[in-house]
């Protein structure tokens, strides 16, 4: 019994990726100390929360079997839109703000689903060319210009605190709006992929696809719910790049797909679909985000956050490659 505990659990990528983290965390602290402390934590919580709902937006897909590269454009221009009908009819409500990228990403990502479903292009090919033609688009019809001037109330929910904890010398710090926005998220997706019909779906196409579809399920419709599902968690995490950064930019979203990916697979979800968790998504990114703090912490150059990420990635390969053993040599086990 304890051997068959120990051993599905050292088949998971979360124990992995929870140690990784640690190890990680364990240098950079030795370092500076400083990391490790509740206030950078919260830190690093806030300043990745559009990142990690990028990365469980594109989990459902990734566990599809199919993948996309587009999320960021299509964030892009959700946020742009969003930006053009507030700053132009003076919205000051957050909440009409916040819902208007939601339905814009959802219907480009429709435009994903139908593509992939009705063609025999691979997803990748497809996604890339969506990524450029709508950035492209965005770009062409708008100059590149840069959207300022947003009302008072943007600002004041950015600086939005579900609670404040005050240092020993008289610093507050609390836990930001944007990181209970991200883990709400993650409940939600969490969710319909373990509790729902469609979640089950989902998992049954990524693991089979022509054995789901000889069961008679409706493909286009499962893609149109992971492609879709995709570009509303795109329009959320557009929301709160703005709210961030009380700016829009063309150009600040897009070319930072390859985190968002690599913190999904990181987290476990295979490229070649069926498999996938939400949780080890939020860890991905959660170590992304602490790679990307300790180098500055440490004082090194921009560039090596780059190097120290290929590193990360040749690590999770191993991994990879150790769970495949691990699943051959015990093929009765199932993850």
């Amino acid at each position: 019994m304890k051997s068959s505990v120990w051993d599905r659990l050292v088949q998971t990528s979360e124990l992995y990726l929870a140690v990784v983290i640690v190890m990680v965390g364990a240098l950079i602290t030795f370092l500076n100390p400083e990391f490790l402390t509740l206030q950078n934590v919260f830190d690093i919580l806030r300043r990745n929360a559009f990142l990690g709902i990028f990365a469980l937006g594109l989990l459902p897909v990734l566990i599809s079997g199919g993948i996309d590269v587009s999320f960021t454009a299509v964030a892009t221009i959700a946020q742009y839109i969003m930006a053009v009908i507030v700053t132009t009819h003076s919205v000051d409500s957050v909440l009409l703000a916040f819902l208007i990228p939601i339905p814009i990403g959802i219907l480009l990502g429709a435009i994903n689903a139908w593509i992939v479903s009705y063609s025999r292009v691979h997803p990748v090919i497809i996604t890339i060319a969506t990524l450029n033609a709508f950035h492209g688009l965005l770009i062409f019809i708008t100059g590149g210009r840069w959207i300022y001037g947003f009302p008072m109330s943007f600002s004041e929910f950015a600086r939005v605190q579900v609670f404040t904890i005050t240092s020993a010398t008289g610093r507050t710090y609390g836990l930001s709006v944007f990181v209970v926005i991200w883990l709400l998220t993650a409940v939600l997706t969490w969710f319909i992929l373990q509790h729902t019909r469609i979640g089950r779906r989902v998992f049954a196409i990524g693991g089979n696809l022509e054995a789901a579809r000889r069961s008679g399920f409706n493909i286009f419709r499962i893609h149109l719910f992971v492609y879709g599902f995709t570009g509303a968690l795109a329009g959320i995490a557009a929301f709160i790049h703005t709210a961030q950064n009380q700016m829009v930019e063309p150009n600040a979203i897009v070319g930072r797909e390859l985190e968002v990916v690599a913190a999904v697979i990181l987290g476990g979800a295979s490229i070649f679909g069926g498999k996938g968790s939400v949780l080890g998504t939020v860890l991905g990114v959660f170590l992304i985000g602490i790679i990307r703090n300790g180098v500055i912490l440490i004082g090194l150059s921009s560039y090596w956050h780059q190097v120290t990420f290929g590193f990360v990635i040749i690590v999770a390969a191993s991994i990879n490659a150790v769970q495949s053993q691990l699943r051959t040599r015990n093929p009765g086990i199932s993850l």
